[in-house]
């Protein structure tokens, strides 16, 4: 089993900042990325947008064509914990966001996923 721990959601006024914290654990000896997705309003979570992902195998970075160059994802292996660094936030950022973990960046829809965080952006 494995569990996924994510903080740091709250309510930020638009052009602020918040970072997400995600903290793994159990049996995590056979993934190898972990990243983001998320949820906006009305939309199903099957629906969620990849938001940011890192395969720490090659240092491979990815990220959703929404939040480049506002968005940076990071991860402290010896705390087996990624973070995602969001600044300039935007309304249309206000979604739930789920941390997951998988074999790869490509597949990361299909690993775990922790519970959700909630991010809302006032304009």
């Amino acid at each position: 089993q494995v569990q996924l721990v994510e903080s740091g959601g709250g309510l930020v006024q638009a052009g602020g900042s918040l970072r997400l914290s995600c903290a793994a654990s159990g049996r995590t000896r056979s993934t190898f990325a972990m990243g983001w997705f998320r949820q906006a309003p009305g939309k199903k979570r099957q629906n969620s947008e990849f938001v940011a992902g890192v395969d720490w195998r090659d240092g491979d970075i990815a990220y959703g064509d929404s939040v480049k160059g506002r968005f940076t994802i990071s991860r402290e292996s010896a705390k087996n914990t990624v973070y995602l660094q969001m600044n300039s936030l935007k309304p249309e950022d206000t979604a739930v966001y789920y941390c997951n973990l998988g074999d790869d960046i490509a597949t990361l829809y299909f690993g775990s996923w922790g519970q959700g965080t909630q991010v809302t952006v006032s304009s």
